[in-house]
């Protein structure tokens, strides 16, 4: 995990990147596609941008939930073109 991406996303970024990750169907696939942050990238940054309790909620939450995974999603409604 990196502990510069704050250094790396403006803060308009890393705004998106939250409200994404916190969006039931849109998969980390796709967040890391539109970043290039990995699923462990998002996490680390969701608990350094959250307060304890909101990071505990989206984790358990996002835990196990099948169209968080792109591989394990049917759902295409936010999955570019590319994405197989």
């Amino acid at each position: 995990m990196n502990c510069d991406l704050p250094d790396r996303l403006t803060s308009q970024e890393i705004d998106r990147v939250i409200e994404m990750a916190w969006e039931d169907r849109t998969t980390f696939e796709a967040i890391e596609f539109q970043f290039g942050l990995s699923e462990a990238e998002v996490i680390a940054l969701m608990r350094s941008e959250l307060r304890s309790g909101s990071f505990r909620a989206w984790r358990k939450r996002v835990s196990g939930r099948r169209t968080k995974h792109g591989s394990t999603s049917r759902s295409d409604r936010f999955r570019a073109a590319c994405h197989k």
